[in-house]
């Protein structure tokens, strides 16, 4: 999408238009429920997420600065949902329910009452998954917050330097070390299962 189409599309949702928010989440909405669910791991935190965003962006529309800096600002108030919603989880323990959802859609309840799934499905996919998932835990937050908006949030470095406000040469560093380090862990953890 072009910068003119990306300014008349702002410039939609700044007047209150409903088409102007519907095309920005058409845009944008994929790649950040990508990010997301890159960084929560649940599809359930990463709708509440993506919603939560959408009434950021309907209350701080108003003051944002059109320098044709969209994407990278959008990104920025995502990564900071992100962080606050770590923050909380890590203060405060979720609270366990029966009706409540688990990863799959459903309910506990539901989930015991259900036959159980065939061993083979999607073990391997799941492993790989948990595997990733601890591997970028043990990054520094930064870091992996970089390579998440890389790679899931499909951002340049551009971008993403200046969703940190940092040089495009540090980002490039920092996600380069962070990859390396990936791969290191995710070898060592292979090497532990032989």
């Amino acid at each position: 999408m072009d910068s003119q189409q990306v300014r008349a599309m702002v410039e939609l949702a700044r007047a209150g238009k409903d088409e102007g928010f519907t095309e920005i989440l058409a845009v944008y909405g994929p790649r950040l429920f990508g990010y997301f669910y890159r960084c929560t791991g649940s599809y359930h935190d990463a709708e509440d997420l993506l919603g939560e965003l959408m009434v950021r962006l309907v209350r701080r529309l108003a003051g944002y600065d059109d320098r044709g800096r969209f994407e990278p600002w959008l990104f920025s108030i995502a990564a900071n949902l992100v962080r606050d919603r770590i923050r909380r989880s890590r203060s405060s323990p979720p609270a366990a329910s029966l009706e409540s959802e688990g990863h799959s859609g459903q309910s506990l309840a539901e989930g015991l009452a259900s036959p159980p799934a065939p061993v083979e499905t999607g073990l391997l996919a799941g492993e790989v998954r948990r595997e990733l998932a601890a591997a970028l835990d043990r990054l520094d937050e930064r870091s992996r917050q970089m390579v998440l908006l890389r790679h899931f949030g499909q951002m340049s470095f551009k971008e993403i330097a200046e969703v940190f406000d940092c040089p495009v040469g540090t980002v490039l560093a920092k996600v380069h070390r962070a990859l390396k380090t990936l791969r290191g862990l995710l070898e060592e953890s292979h090497e532990l299962e032989q």
